[in-house]
C-alpha cells in the first residue's frame, strides 16, 4: 500500500505533463503533491520543505534535471536529508543511464511508458524513502551518542591517564579544596620539546610507544595520591596537593624532571633520550580566587624558559605586582 502522505514535488515546464503526473499519482492514492514550473521554482520549496521523491524532466529552461539534482544533493548535505530523484527523459541509450546515475539521480523514467512506469517507479521510491529516511535518523542518533560519549568521555585512551576534561574537573575540586581546608595547590606542565621531530622520523606506531612509555615513567615518579594526566600531543599535566605553599618548589619536583631528561626509553628503535620541560605554578588559599584556565596560562607561558634553562620553572600567586 502507498503511504499517502508521501511527499512529492513534479518540476516540469510543461503544465500538461504536470497534469497527467499529479492525476496519475492522485488516482494511485498520493496526497502531498507539489508542483514548479521550473528548477528554481523546485529548489524555492524545497528550502520551504524538504520533499521525499523529486520527479523531474530531464531537459528544462535555464536549469536542467542534471543540474536541479546536483543543487538538491546539496541541499540534502546541508539538511540531512535524502530526496529519492526520479528523471522524466525521452532520451534513450547506456550513455544516457550513466550520465544520469553519475548526477546522482535515483532512477529515470521514459516518457514514451510514462502511462506504464509512473506509479510502479514511485510505488519503489517510497518503500525506499521509508529505508532511507530511516537510516538517516538512526544515523543522526548515533553521531549524537559518539558526540555525547567523547563529551563524558574523561581518559586518554593511548596512556590510559585522565585527558584534560580530567584535569579541568580534578583541578576545580582541588581549588575548592584550598579554599574550604587550606594548604597548597602545585600544578605542573611536562613539555617533551623533541617528540613532534621524533615523530616526524620514526612514525606513528614509534610516537605512540614513546608517549606510552613516558605515562608509564611519570605515574612510577609521581605520588600515588598526585593526579596525572595528558593534555594533549607533547603535553602532560600533573596536580600535587601539599601541606604548605613552600613545598610547591623546583627542588620538591627535581626527581621528575631529571627522571625524564637523564634516562632514555627503551622503544623498538633503540634507547631514545628526550628533552622536556617542566613548568610549575604553585598557590595557597592567599592566591584565590583563580581559575584552571588561569593556572594553565601560567604554566604554558613558563614551559620556554624551563626548554631554555634546563630547569624546572616555577612561579606563586598571586604574581607581585
Amino acid at each position: 500500500m502507498p503511504n499517502p502522505h508521501l511527499s512529492i514535488l513534479v518540476v516540469d515546464d510543461a503544465k500538461f505533463s504536470s497534469a497527467v503526473i499529479g492525476r496519475a499519482l492522485t488516482q494511485a492514492g498520493y496526497q502531498d503533491l507539489r508542483f514548479a514550473s521550473s528548477a528554481a521554482e523546485a529548489i524555492r520549496l524545497l528550502e520551504q520543505r524538504p520533499a521525499s521523491v523529486l520527479l523531474a524532466d530531464w531537459l528544462m529552461p535555464e536549469i536542467n534535471g542534471l543540474e536541479l539534482t546536483e543543487q538538491v544533493r546539496q541541499f540534502d548535505e546541508m539538511t540531512h536529508h535524502y530526496t529519492y530523484i526520479i528523471l522524466l527523459t525521452g532520451k534513450e541509450g547506456e550513455n544516457v543511464l550513466g550520465e544520469a546515475f553519475d548526477s546522482g539521480v535515483d532512477d529515470f523514467i521514459n516518457k514514451a511508458a510514462m502511462s506504464e512506469q509512473l506509479v510502479p517507479r514511485v510505488f519503489a521510491a517510497d518503500r525506499l524513502c521509508n529505508t532511507l529516511q530511516r537510516l538517516l535518523q538512526e544515523n543522526r542518533l548515533l553521531t549524537g551518542n559518539i558526540a555525547s560519549l567523547e563529551q563524558r568521555n574523561l581518559v586518554d585512551p593511548l596512556t590510559g591517564l585522565g585527558n584534560h576534561r580530567y584535569l579541568q574537573q580534578r583541578m576545580l575540586d582541588s581549588l575548592r579544596q584550598v579554599e574550604s581546608r587550606g594548604g597548597a595547590l602545585c600544578y605542573l606542565m611536562i613539555g617533551l620539546q623533541d617528540v613532534h621531530d621524533l615523530r616526524q622520523q620514526h612514525g606513528e606506531r614509534f610516537y605512540n610507544e614513546l608517549l606510552s612509555g613516558v605515562a608509564r615513567r611519570l605515574q612510577q615518579l609521581v605520588r600515588p595520591l598526585d593526579i596525572l594526566v595528558r593534555l594533549d600531543e607533547m603535553h602532560f599535566g600533573l596536580i600535587a596537593m601539599l601541606e604548605d605553599l613552600h613545598e610547591c618548589s623546583p627542588s620538591s619536583f627535581k626527581r621528575l624532571h631529571e627522571g625524564i631528561n637523564l634516562k632514555a626509553f627503551k622503544t623498538s628503535e633503540g634507547f631514545i633520550s628526550l628533552k622536556a620541560g617542566i613548568s610549575l605554578i604553585g598557590l595557597d588559599s592567599k592566591g584565590l580566587p583563580c581559575t584552571p584556565q588561569a593556572l594553565q596560562e601560567h604554566a604554558a607561558e613558563l614551559l620556554p624558559d624551563s626548554y631554555s634553562s634546563g630547569l624546572v620553572t616555577a612561579q606563586r600567586l598571586p604574581l607581585p605586582r
